[in-house]
């Protein structure tokens, strides 16, 4: 990992005391904490394990890309896919928003700042390797925290499916890191029913 300034621990702070408040928890490596929380912090996690050198602009990316998520919930919008779709992308919005406001509080400047909304938003996914570094960590932290929940509530057909998206989403490297991935043998199966095709 490459060096991090003075206002890095600040600014972890901040996203970290602001994703605190999430109503919602998971279980998460044996830790109870609010989702928002478990996510930030797992996303950064992966991101260090893909991507060694990663700087501090797409550690806090990562850490915030579900800043507050739970002040737009899923419900506000129509069912189906228009609907998720729409969600997600005003969702992205906002947690650039917010992680901008946090960022100047803690002094980054203005170019670092756009540069960390930019891979919140995962602008350019095709071509910047931080937008997937981003997509990566958000995908193997669904699998991590919310595979057995969903898997719960949908029916298998579903479920692979939904799991197949997923690892649609994943570069190579996100591919090979669900290997590392934590998971029950329910959950496990599930994966390599789902990656087999």
């Amino acid at each position: 990992m490459c060096s991090l300034s003075g206002s890095y621990s600040d600014a972890t702070a901040a996203i970290d005391s602001a994703n605190e408040a999430d109503p919602t928890s998971v279980a998460a490596r044996g830790i109870e904490l609010p989702l928002a929380l478990a996510h930030g912090r797992l996303a950064a996690e992966w991101v260090s394990v893909l991507h060694p050198d990663a700087d501090e602009l797409l550690l806090l990316a990562a850490r915030a890309h579900h800043l507050r998520r739970w002040e737009l919930p899923r419900s506000s919008y129509p069912e189906g896919r228009s609907g998720y779709i729409a969600w997600k992308r005003d969702q992205r919005q906002r947690h650039a928003v917010d992680v901008g406001a946090l960022l100047a509080a803690t002094g980054y400047l203005p170019a670092e700042i756009e540069r960390v909304q930019a891979l919140v938003r995962r602008d350019r996914l095709a071509t910047d390797p931080g937008a997937q570094a981003v997509e990566d960590a958000a995908c193997l932290v669904f699998i991590e925290t919310q595979l057995a929940d969903v898997a719960r509530r949908l029916d298998r057909e579903l479920l692979i499916g939904v799991l197949r998206k997923t690892a649609r989403k994943l570069s190579p490297a996100g591919i090979a890191a669900i290997d590392k991935i934590p998971l029950g043998a329910a959950e496990r199966s599930l994966l390599t029913e789902a990656m087999g095709a």
